[in-house]
């Protein structure tokens, strides 16, 4: 039986870049098509993430003009994560497997049908992954090694120079949809799902128009939602920080002591002024570590919806 196959691609204010994307995901799904990889049901499915430009209008007439576009929008902005979830739970409904990518055409759609290849020899999950980084920035580069370092070091499960470029079975998504946690991190989460696995190595290529949606600001808030959302560690550092602190403030009291006592000169403010400022950070450091996991837990425990579709263009 040939696949029905959604090509799910989350949007936010994509109007430059959308006619060509479209243009070129629809020459190729036809091709697949052609070639019976998928089946004549699959569709690319764009999901609006409450753009502000004329996205959700482009993504209308895109579905008018051919059966082969589907969207949904969503009542508001949700992020990049929340969008693609949408996206995969709608695509869930009709059917066999999809792939997620993103729009800007820097994900080489070429290698679709090593994915589809990939799930015929019953991978459930494929990750597209980068070759190489030659396209990025040093510091972009080098951040995102030190990012993927940092996450297996804190015992999180993240495939390196992956973003969300996947392929997810019918079946691995019904995995997915048993996540109910209110913030995401998908890279993290399809990890756990479990299931056969493989990968498909690509050359990313750069952005075919309109600005980045991830600046460094993002970049450091996407990164500090991965460890704070999978991982314990950062408490545990904060215990054994502790730990040591409070161990150093008894050899520095005894030291005072025994100075003291000998009736040895003590030089005092310079030794008093670092330590308290020392202390103090530590302390607001720690305070900040805390405040992210409780923060997360309230988010968690009212349990508001991830994302509400407002409109849907269905096959």
């Amino acid at each position: 039986m040939i696949p029905c196959l959604y090509i799910v691609i989350p949007c936010y204010n994509e109007e430059a870049v959308l006619p060509e994307t479209s243009k070129r995901i629809l020459d190729k799904l036809g091709r697949m098509i052609e070639q019976e990889v998928c089946s004549d049901a699959s569709r690319v499915l764009f999901v609006d993430d409450g753009s502000k430009d004329a996205t959700w209008e482009m993504i209308a007439k895109l579905h008018a003009q051919d059966p082969h576009f589907a969207g949904c929008k969503l009542a508001h902005n949700r992020g990049h994560q929340n969008a693609l979830l949408a996206g995969l739970m709608t695509a869930r409904k009709y059917c066999d497997v999809s792939i997620s990518m993103d729009a800007d055409l820097q994900d080489d759609i070429e290698v679709l049908d090593e994915f589809m290849e990939k799930y015929k020899e019953g991978c459930e999950i494929v990750y597209g992954v980068r070759k190489e980084r030659k396209t990025d920035t040093f510091f972009k580069r080098n951040s995102a090694l030190a990012f993927y370092k940092l996450m297996n070091l804190l015992g999180t499960k993240v495939v390196n120079n992956h973003a969300d470029y996947r392929l997810m079975s019918k079946t691995a998504l019904d995995g997915l949809a048993q996540y109910r946690e209110v913030n995401l991190f998908l890279r993290g989460i399809v990890p756990e799902i479990g299931y056969k696995t493989d990968s498909v190595y690509y050359d990313r290529g750069e952005r075919f128009a309109g600005e980045s949606k991830y600046p460094l600001k993002k970049m450091l808030s996407f990164a500090l939602e991965g460890i704070t959302s999978f991982s314990v560690k950062p408490l545990k550092i904060i215990s054994g920080l502790g730990f040591v602190i409070s161990l150093l403030s008894i050899l520095g009291l005894l030291y005072a002591l025994i100075s003291k006592f000998a009736g040895l000169a003590v030089a005092g403010w310079t030794a008093i002024v670092c330590s308290i400022w020392l202390l103090g950070g530590v302390q607001l450091l720690c305070l900040g570590v805390l405040g992210e996991y409780i923060g997360k837990i309230y988010s968690e425990v009212k349990a508001r919806p991830r994302y509400i579709i407002e409109e849907e263009l269905k096959r």
